[in-house]
């Protein structure tokens, strides 16, 4: 049996690294170079003429309360298996975003997590970080209808109401029906095992993380000059969120799909296209790029053979 030395899995890893950093960059500066919507000479006459050290300053503390508040969420979720510092936390949730930036739907992210634990946590790390994502997405859904509701969409509302309602009595009616050993039955037992004051905290920091970055969106119109009432921009940045993480993506295309959606009701609302595409890019490189960039330094830090292990 050929035996692989320790030096060649460290120089192995180091690779593996160093392809997820390049490749998360590459990514980013593909889609920023190769967009034709973005119009970087109108970008840098607005940004002159309105920008101002307080308002950078201003919206940059809500990119750093969005991920401050997915740290905590995770966080809070380890807690189930051991504890752990916000310091850690912060290097698995950062590190697990760059793992998974050019990986559909953000998947890399539930490995790069996993590979922080023991390989017996594996499942356990991956359930926990679908309850992690999973709540964000419910509070998209919640939120995104009553948008709909308010912006006039009531037919699509009431659509998804109904919808929500079939599939929740389906899966009460098929709850104990296994799939390769799964059901619904199984996985309410697995999420009830999991404290009550676990969730409460995940549900809470989940609406704030909502609240935040929809309000970031909030405030660069109101900085773009779009004159709109707040209950109208709200509904729509919500249904924008709601329809554009319904669509399958990838975290590096987040932009393009949030951007493509966002034109056609901010369009419908009187709001210039390019305005629109801007700010899209500029959520996603606020929320995403400058966290990636960040991640990669946790991810060249990463070390195989010195995980914690979870008792």
């Amino acid at each position: 049996m050929i035996t692989i030395s320790d030096k060649a899995k460290q120089f192995g890893v180091f690779i593996i690294k160093l392809l997820i950093v390049i490749a998360a960059f590459y990514f980013i500066y593909h889609q920023l170079a190769t967009n034709d919507q973005l119009d970087w000479e109108k970008f840098r006459e607005l940004v002159n003429r309105k920008a101002t050290f307080l308002g950078i300053v201003f919206l940059l503390s809500f990119s750093v309360a969005n991920r401050y508040l997915e740290i905590l969420k995770w966080q809070n979720l380890v807690s189930f298996l051991r504890p752990i510092s916000v310091g850690e936390s912060t290097k698995q949730v950062l590190g697990a975003l760059t793992a998974g930036i050019f990986t559909p739907n953000g998947l890399g992210e539930y490995a790069g997590k996993a590979l922080y634990f023991d390989k017996s946590k594996t499942k356990t790390i991956i359930f926990l970080n679908l309850i992690c994502n999973g709540i964000q997405m419910i509070l998209t859904v919640i939120f995104g209808t009553i948008g709909l509701l308010i912006i006039g969409y009531w037919k699509w509302a009431l659509t998804i109401v109904v919808l929500s309602c079939v599939l929740l009595l389906i899966s009460f009616l098929s709850k104990k029906i296994k799939v390769k050993e799964y059901s619904i039955q199984k996985l309410l037992e697995k999420l009830n095992e999991i404290p009550m004051r676990i969730h409460r905290k995940n549900i809470l920091l989940a609406i704030c993380r909502y609240l935040v970055f929809s309000h970031q969106y909030y405030f660069l119109f109101l900085a773009f000059g779009v004159d709109l009432p707040y209950g109208t921009l709200m509904a729509t940045i919500a249904v924008v969120y709601f329809l554009a993480s319904s669509l399958p993506s990838f975290q590096f295309l987040d932009f393009a799909v949030k951007g493509s959606v966002a034109m056609f009701f901010f369009g419908k609302l009187g709001v210039n296209e390019w305005i629109v595409v801007f700010i899209s890019t500029l959520m996603w490189f606020l929320n995403v790029v400058l966290p990636v960039v960040i991640g990669s330094y946790f991810v060249l830090r990463f070390k195989l053979n010195t995980n914690p292990e979870i008792s």
